[in-house]
């Protein structure tokens, strides 16, 4: 079995956390945490989480419960991978010896193929038969597409017989989703016999990030008082601004109220530790992904003048769907960089079962400290690993070799409890 935290090996700049030292300190007491939570709440089959690191705090700003990417992790790492799929396979579905991959919608996306060919291998890696299966109504036959990589994807129409779903004659006893159910709960998958991961009511037909975001402060503020340190230093204050209409300008008023609100916040622990930086906020569309409905505000005015492209870009998200709910969260500047220009980058860390199996950073070169990276323009830049490590060297500064990378994958852990509570 795996154990703790790959020892990361990527070279990089970016401000040392008083927080970092404080987790080393207590690393016995922070597993022993992990390891009672995790028997009364197992974790989800996977997950990725969005981390940003100011030097002053360091937090979680998403989490993906079907996480794409598969394609950007070190190959170096691909071995923990593929231990944690065997794990969390046998937690699901101990008699499981095949898998079925359901696809996002967006086959064209070659990164997303590339991603999901990936994840494919890993079980195939793992021991187990695996396929994709596709819910396009357009794909009625096997489609082959040949990758950049040179690597080929396999898309298969998926069909349903009585409680069973399955692509040609290939009947799993487990089946994956790969898509976010942003566009509903298809009615194939719906009732099915067998074991569906993550479940259905976690797409985001389903799923709030505001509910989750309620998950990890409890989470946050849990940790915190067994390790002694301040919650607002790994949490994101957030609310919720329900009923906006950003075309029609409805709920604006609530909206800028709750903006206000929380710069006041900000401003009081800004003030509190000394911190000279701007305070800001995203507004995010309270469900979705892609980076898509995410705007930075610095001045409550800012809200009320929204100019007609700014309030149709918030008002879609993915597969059309309208913005009606907002999430109003904690902007967390990101003082990581990466590269010879220094290009501003952000943390992303990927867990199966509850154990942490690579990550990268994603970087654009054009966006700025307290904007979303997540746009078109970002590229990844893989975390190299050398060998997986349950001790983190204590004797070496916090930003030495496996330490730095110790304190994402302690946080990226917190919301992945969150992620795990918010699903049961």
């Amino acid at each position: 079995m795996m154990t703790g935290v790959p020892h990361l090996t990527t070279a990089k700049n970016g401000p040392i956390l008083k927080l970092e030292a404080h987790l080393l300190a207590n690393q016995a007491q922070v597993e022993a945490w992990f390891r009672e939570q995790w028997l009364l709440t197992p974790a989800p089959f996977y997950t990725s989480v969005d981390l940003r690191n100011s030097g002053f705090k360091l937090a979680p700003v998403d989490t993906n419960l079907f996480p794409a990417g598969f394609n950007n992790l070190n190959k170096a790492f691909m071995p923990l991978c593929i231990q944690a799929a065997q794990a969390a396979v046998e937690r699901a579905c101990p008699t499981a010896r095949s898998v079925l991959i359901i696809a996002e919608n967006h086959t064209r996306n070659l990164f997303y193929l590339e991603s999901i060919e990936t994840l494919r291998q890993i079980f195939e890696q793992a021991g187990f038969e695996a396929r994709i299966g596709s819910l396009r109504d357009d794909i009625t036959e096997l489609m082959d597409i040949e990758l950049p990589s040179g690597k080929h994807c396999q898309l298969e129409p998926l069909k349903r017989e009585g409680d069973r779903v399955m692509v040609g004659d290939f009947s799993p006893c487990l089946v994956l989703l790969n898509n976010d159910l942003s566009g509903g709960r298809p009615t194939i998958l719906e009732g099915l016999e067998q074991h569906v991961l993550p479940p259905l009511s976690a797409g985001w037909s389903d799923r709030k990030k505001s509910d989750h975001f309620s998950h990890y402060h409890t989470v946050a503020t849990e940790f915190s008082e067994k390790i002694d340190i301040d919650p607002w230093l790994i949490s994101p204050l957030s609310l919720q601004c329900g009923e906006v209409n950003f075309m029609d300008r409805d709920g604006g008023e609530c909206l800028a109220v709750n903006v206000e609100n929380m710069l006041s916040t900000i401003s009081k622990k800004y003030a509190e530790y000394g911190i000279d930086k701007e305070p800001f906020v995203v507004v995010k569309a309270d469900s979705g992904t892609y980076g898509m409905g995410i705007m930075t505000v610095k001045n409550v005015e800012e809200i009320s003048s929204l100019n007609r492209k700014q309030r149709t870009k918030m008002s879609s998200a993915k597969e059309g769907l309208v913005v009606d709910n907002v999430l109003v969260q904690e902007g967390v500047y990101t003082f990581e960089t990466i590269g010879e220009d220094s290009a501003v980058a952000e943390p992303v860390v990927y867990m199966m079962d509850h154990f942490v199996v690579g990550g990268f950073y994603r970087v654009h070169t054009g966006r700025g400290v307290d904007e979303n990276l997540n746009a078109p323009g970002m590229h990844f830049e893989p975390l190299a690993f050398a060998e997986p490590c349950n001790t983190p060297d204590k004797e070496g500064t916090p930003d030495a070799e496996p330490n730095r990378f110790y304190a994402y994958g302690v946080i990226a852990r917190l919301a992945l409890l969150a992620a795990a509570r918010e699903v049961a």
